[in-house]
């Protein structure tokens, strides 16, 4: 049984996701865009009480409000860090993305671990995360989804009744909207879309509701 919980952190109102097995008590940690001490604390609490040994840092894509404490966690919890290398530059420019939203935190380049590409997969106890690529939002921007549980972790893809914006470094919303209809509408109407902010949805009612689809 996969177990999932959600955390809003930072100025920005980002979604973390930290998944894990309920046996084996293995889990991955999705977008830790943690800026202060005190949203550290949280998720280092969360983890140390549930007893979790993190086995990976999957990143969306390489964007500030997701990334910033990704090498902090997987430094503390011995995970890699793993997104899309088409995001790579975006990491290493971190310190530039910090300084233009005029955020007071030291930050290092971020490099990545391990590439994940369209097709990939990644075993959580029983169950298996499935390697979405869904570039638009970023040349990188990945999607996770885990089947068996009918959940997708769509990062800045789409969200409740929106889809994400297409005006920073890389973006594209022809290429963004191609990006959901071929690789996360077609999936099953009960999936619940796990958004990179605000409150989840439905793959049935982002179908029916969202105006940019």
């Amino acid at each position: 049984m996969i177990n999932a919980t959600m955390m809003t952190v930072n100025p920005f109102g980002e979604n973390l996701y930290i998944l894990w097995d309920e046996a084996s008590r293995d889990a991955v940690v999705v977008d830790p865009g943690m800026m202060r001490v005190a949203e550290r604390d949280m998720v280092t609490k969360f983890i140390e009480g549930q007893k979790l040994n993190v086995k990976h840092v999957l990143l969306t894509h390489l964007h500030i409000d997701h990334i910033t404490s990704a090498r902090w966690l997987a430094d503390k919890t011995g995970a890699d860090v793993c997104g899309n290398a088409q995001d790579a530059q975006l990491g290493l420019e971190l310190p530039d993305q910090v300084a233009h939203f005029h955020i007071s935190i030291e930050v290092a380049p971020l490099t990545l671990d391990r590439d994940l590409t369209d097709g990939d997969t990644l075993p959580l106890g029983d169950e298996i995360i499935q390697v979405l690529h869904v570039p638009g939002h970023s040349p990188g921007g990945l999607a996770f989804y885990l089947p068996q549980s009918s959940l997708l972790i769509s990062g800045d893809t789409i969200f409740n009744g929106s889809v994400g914006r297409t005006d920073l470094w890389g973006g594209d919303m022809a290429q963004l909207t191609g990006s959901i209809r071929e690789k996360i509408l077609p999936l099953p109407d009960e999936t619940v879309i796990a958004s990179g902010h605000g409150p989840t949805t439905s793959i049935a009612d982002e179908k029916r509701c969202n105006p940019f689809l």
